[in-house]
C-alpha cells in the first residue's frame, strides 16, 4: 500500500480548549489546507515554544540536552515522521544518522516535535493519518496559512493590558524564573506592542 508522505509545519501552539492543563500543537500541511492538532503536555509545549521563539533558557531543557548529546556524538536528526495513530495517540519516529548508518528511533510525538524545532528538520506524516485526524481549513484566498503563533487563552492578554510597562517587565522576569515560557511570550509581545506605539 503506497503510504504518501506529507510534509507538515508547526502553525500554532496553544492551550488546549478541551482538556485542562494541556496544550495543543497544531501542524499544517506545507502545501495544503489540512491541519493536524495534537494534544501535548505542558512541559513539551514549553520546550517547543522556547525553540520556536528562539528564547534561550538559563539552563538547557531536556530537549536541549538531547540535542547537545546528539551533536557531541555527531548524530544528526534528518526528519521526524508521525507514523501511527492508535486510539487518538500519535506515534512518531526520529530518523537519525551518524557517519556510518541511519537509525530510526521511536519517540513520543511531543518529544519528536521539540527536537525537530531544535534541529530545524522537516516533519512528515502519512496521508492516511491526515485523513483520519486532520481538519480542513478554509482557504483564505491568500494561499499561505498563518505562520506559527503562540497563543495563551488562560489569563489572556486582557489582564496584561491593565499593567504598567514596569509591572510587565517585572512579571516577565518572574515567569522566566519559573520557566513558564509560554506565559513569557505573551508578556513579551505585550511589551513589544507598547514600545512600538
Amino acid at each position: 500500500m503506497g503510504m504518501k508522505k506529507i510534509e507538515l509545519e508547526i502553525v500554532a501552539l496553544s492551550h488546549s480548549i478541551t482538556q485542562t492543563h494541556s496544550y495543543a500543537v497544531v501542524l499544517g500541511e506545507v502545501n495544503g489546507l489540512r491541519r493536524l492538532p495534537i494534544v501535548i503536555g505542558g512541559f513539551e509545549a514549553q520546550a517547543i515554544a522556547v525553540a520556536l521563539e528562539r528564547m534561550s533558557p538559563s539552563r538547557p531543557l531536556t530537549h536541549d540536552l538531547m540535542k547537545n548529546f546528539m551533536m557531541a556524538f555527531n548524530v544528526e536528526l534528518h526528519e521526524v515522521v508521525i507514523n501511527d495513530l492508535q486510539e487518538g495517540i500519535f506515534y512518531s519516529k526520529l530518523v537519525c544518522s551518524s557517519a556510518n548508518d541511519t537509525v530510526e528511533i521511536d519517540s513520543r510525538t511531543s518529544d519528536a516535535l521539540a527536537l525537530a524545532v531544535r534541529f530545524g528538520c522537516p516533519i512528515f506524516t502519512f496521508d492516511t493519518i491526515l485523513d483520519q485526524a486532520g481538519i480542513l481549513m478554509e482557504d483564505d484566498g491568500k494561499g499561505k496559512a498563518a505562520t506559527a503563533s503562540v497563543t495563551t487563552e488562560t489569563g489572556g492578554s486582557d489582564d496584561l493590558k491593565s499593567l504598567s510597562l514596569e509591572d510587565l517587565e517585572g512579571l516577565l522576569a518572574e515567569v522566566l524564573d519559573h520557566e513558564d515560557y509560554i506565559r513569557a511570550i505573551a508578556i513579551r509581545d505585550e511589551i513589544k506592542a507598547r514600545k512600538e506605539k
